[in-house]
Order: structure tokens, then C-alpha cells, then sequence
């Protein structure tokens, strides 16, 4: 995979089933994958190096970004997310790796602003079901 612009990653709710908004004026952003492990050593194991059973891991997805206010109808559905505790479907885009879709919490919403800037916002995103995968490339 060539280098990308960090810019090119993008974050989008749904607003209505199969329409989702990009969340605009990020400016950075970080989406992680996690899989938990099970161990499975026993005294039997193989010169007693530890065994991990395939496939019994929780999996889980965070998401994480900051940037600035600029569009009305993202800002919404996300501050309506947070103060419901809604679980609502995101698409996450990864240009040339792929595209994780599936439903989040937002876990931490905060707003900050300076006198002479801009007001900004952090936001933190959490896996609250299944997420489905698609390869783009």
C-alpha cells in the first residue's frame, strides 16, 4: 500500500437507513481494531508455549478524531447519538484497505474553543455490535 493522505479517511453517520453524512471538519482521526485473546495452555501444550484458541476473542473497534465545526447536519446527529446513547451505524473508509460499517456509541463527545479561534470537537467512538468489512483497492 503507497503512502495517503490522512485527509482521505473518512467518517460518516447514517441519517437515514443506507444514507450516511460525512462527519465534516476532521482533521484528524484514528480507528483501531482489537481482538481480545483466550488462552488455551494447558500442561499438555508443546514445550509449554502458551496456545491461543482461534477464534474465541472478542473483537472490538474504536474511533477516535478531532477538527472543527462546519457542517450543521453531522454536528446533530452526533450530539443527538451522544445524549441518547444510541447505538447508530457509522461507516468508517480507509482508502485502498476498506470500508468497516457497523453500529457505535459515542463514548466521549467534548467541544473547546478559544477566544480568538475557532470552536473544535474530540470524539471518541466505540464498537456496540457487529461490524461488517469491505476491501477497497
Amino acid at each position: 500500500m503507497a503512502a495517503q493522505r490522512g485527509r482521505d479517511i473518512l467518517l460518516k453517520i447514517e441519517d437515514a437507513p443506507g444514507t450516511f453524512i460525512t462527519v465534516a471538519g476532521l482533521r484528524a482521526r484514528t480507528i483501531a481494531l482489537n481482538a481480545r485473546t483466550v488462552d488455551a495452555t494447558d500442561g499438555d501444550s508443546a514445550g509449554r508455549w502458551r496456545e491461543l484458541l482461534a477464534g474465541a476473542g472478542v473483537k472490538s473497534a474504536a474511533v477516535s478524531g478531532q477538527g472543527i465545526f462546519r457542517d450543521a447536519a453531522s454536528d446533530a446527529l452526533i450530539r443527538e447519538a451522544f445524549f441518547d446513547q444510541s447505538a447508530r451505524r457509522w461507516r468508517l473508509i480507509v482508502p485502498d484497505f476498506g470500508q468497516l460499517e457497523g453500529p457505535f456509541l459515542v463514548a466521549a463527545l467534548e467541544y473547546a474553543g478559544e477566544h480568538e479561534g475557532e470552536a473544535s470537537f474530540a470524539i471518541s467512538l466505540a464498537s456496540a455490535g457487529e461490524m461488517s468489512f469491505e476491501a477497497i483497492g
